[in-house]
């Protein structure tokens, strides 16, 4: 059986869902600036912390796209104003078939494009694939709940929740 496509991003992007040394400091800055501002990464334009991607967003600099399923955003939590085109949807998570069209109708032409998901894996499947799109697509690291803690349990250790970033329950 094919490995599922989050598990092949996992294991290529081992730290998907870290913030890098260089992207330690938690405060948003206004600017940007893709070399001061973004890990380089292959396949999609780069990788940016939770703080980051809010800054660039709250500055009109990009798009922010929740690519979770419905059922996370329902359960989970929601960006407000975040538009949502799932990558993959539940049950089965199977990839959805208008991710491109849908992604398409809420990134325009020229846009950056700021994708979230869960952990910061799925993001960058997302990605890679938005920029096959033509679109300059950044993934959020550490995601909306970031990676499990010792007892497996998401939201301490990082993630845009965490992080104290807008959201609100389903």
């Amino acid at each position: 059986m094919p490995w599922p496509i989050w598990a092949l991003a996992a294991s290529r992007c081992p730290e998907a869902g870290r913030i890098p040394a260089t992207m330690s400091n938690p405060e948003p800055t206004s600017s940007f600036s893709n070399s001061a501002s973004a890990a380089p990464a292959q396949g999609y334009a780069g990788d940016v912390s939770p703080e980051q991607a809010y800054a660039w967003w709250q500055a009109g600099k990009a798009v922010l796209v929740d690519v979770r399923s419905d059922a996370e955003r329902e359960w989970v939590g929601v960006v407000p104003g975040a538009p949502a085109v799932a990558w993959k949807q539940w049950p089965g998570m199977v990839l959805n078939p208008q991710f491109d069209e849908q992604i398409r109708s809420v990134v325009a032409p020229g846009q950056r494009v700021l994708l979230l998901c869960r952990s910061g894996v799925r993001s960058i499947a997302a990605a890679r694939r938005a920029t096959e799109l033509g679109l300059e697509a950044y993934n959020i690291l550490e995601g909306f709940e970031g990676d499990p803690d010792e007892h497996a349990h998401r939201g301490r250790k990082g993630g845009w929740r965490f992080r104290g970033l807008p959201w609100r329950q389903g």
